[in-house]
């Protein structure tokens, strides 16, 4: 039986979801995941019975984007720290990007409607 997608994982199973590369004796290296933890406050499982580690979706998610900027991005530990942080600011930038590129998307189709009304 599978677990649900809202329930909470233990840290290997989230090894698995970051598809973080196994050894050569095939042990998923749970101990990066550890060091995220101790790295960006913003990580926080839930530590119950003798310590193991249960993770929620939202902190998975944080996990994968977090793995995303430094593996894949190549940033420092500290560049994320500071995209982490300010998290509110990016998503305003976000925004705000998304309304330039809608303000020139319709500048253009102005533009093609008067070359169309034009070719009439």
């Amino acid at each position: 039986m599978d677990k649900s997608e809202s329930a909470y994982k233990t840290i290997g199973e989230v090894a698995k979801i970051l598809k973080l590369q196994a050894n050569k004796k095939g042990i998923l290296p749970t101990h990066v995941i550890r060091f995220w933890e101790k790295q960006f406050k913003q990580i926080k499982p839930k530590i119950l019975n003798s310590n193991r580690r249960y993770y929620d979706e939202k902190t998975i998610n944080l996990l994968k984007k977090v793995k995303f900027l430094l593996k894949e991005q190549g940033m420092t530990i500290n560049g994320v720290k500071k995209i982490l942080n300010n998290e509110a600011s990016l998503e305003l930038d976000e925004i705000a990007d998304k309304s330039i590129r809608a303000e020139n998307l319709k500048k253009k189709l102005i533009k093609i409607s008067k070359i169309i009304k034009n070719l009439k």
